[in-house]
């Protein structure tokens, strides 16, 4: 097993009846990375996360965590890794502080040490001025925020993060991005699921982008971007259907791709500024009027778009 590879996932499968929710797929994290795993929902990532937090035993394939198989030493993977889950687990009648401290206990942390880690913990997820208030009392960003600071109570050398930051406000989404770094810069490594493009594009050092039970594309930002011809996306709403007009832009040099959906048509184009002055002359010719158009340069949306068909939101 290579040392600097935190997860190695191979030839995993998971199967719900007859319903295939992880289809033979194959990932390696680095240690001391921020992995984000993306896909709209019912792509499989919840069951790959709940196999690899030794929750569900997969139907078959492996996977192992710094070493350690999680089928085979199901133990020594839980003392290495911290969990976040989606749903918040906190007691609610009890205070930050004691839920930390309760949890600790649960991981095998008494006296001294604890109370020690717990006061670094306070202090790292922002919340000492409200640590002996009820979580009852708290919004959801400050329970999201607690829920992340049960996780590190152990120092794991990998966090599970389960889209952590789902319905909160900004402050605390800030709070938990830099929380996020500052792991990954502490040297920890970070498996990141999320909703928001935005996140995944600020944190990512590699991304991993599964549909339909299977990982479709790997890499850093940069190489899926290119891995999709790193093109622009032109967006335009026309005023009527036009077949002459679509086959004119499609001619266009420097046009590689025209998609319509009703009366949206979608130019993928190498160069925006400088093939939108074209298609305006060319739907012109054909009095064919653009009522708006929009460009979206290439980013990881884009190309999750091009290659799921699929917002991430979906």
């Amino acid at each position: 097993m290579n040392d600097a590879i935190a997860i190695h996932v191979q030839d995993l499968h998971y199967s719900y009846g007859a319903i295939c929710a992880v289809d033979g797929i194959d990932f390696d994290v680095r240690r001391g990375e921020i992995f984000s795993l993306l896909g709209p929902n019912g792509a499989g990532k919840t069951t790959t996360i709940g196999i690899l937090s030794c929750l569900l035993r997969p139907s078959s394939g492996t996977a192992t965590i710094m070493g350690h198989s999680v089928t085979e030493d199901a133990n020594a993977v839980k003392g290495v890794i911290g969990v976040v889950p989606q749903d918040i687990a906190l007691y609610a009648d009890l205070s930050a502080r004691e839920n930390l401290v309760f949890w600790g206990k649960m991981q095998g942390m008494r006296g001294a040490a604890l109370a020690k880690r717990v006061d670094e913990i306070v202090e790292l997820i922002g919340l000492g001025d409200r640590q002996r208030s009820r979580i009852s009392t708290y919004s959801g960003g400050m329970k999201r925020r607690v829920n992340i600071g049960v996780a590190l109570l152990h120092k794991p050398a990998l966090v599970i993060m389960d889209e952590p930051t789902v319905g909160i406000d900004p402050q605390s989404r800030r709070a938990i991005l830099d929380n996020v770094m500052h792991l990954r810069d502490e040297g920890t490594t970070v498996l990141y699921t999320t909703h928001y493009m935005e996140e995944a594009e600020e944190l990512s050092d590699h991304v991993g982008i599964m549909d339909h039970g299977r990982i479709i594309a790997l890499g850093t930002r940069q190489e899926l971007i290119k891995s999709v011809g790193g093109l622009d996306r032109v967006q335009l709403h026309i005023s009527a259907a036009n077949e002459d007009l679509l086959q004119r832009w499609r001619l266009l040099e420097g046009v590689t791709e025209v998609t319509t959906d009703g009366d949206v048509v979608t130019v993928m184009a190498a160069d925006s500024n400088r093939i939108l002055p074209r298609l305006f002359e060319t739907a012109s010719e054909v009095a064919v009027r653009i009522v708006s158009a929009n460009i979206q340069e290439p980013n990881l949306e884009a190309v999750f778009l091009r290659l799921t068909g699929r917002a991430l939101r979906d």
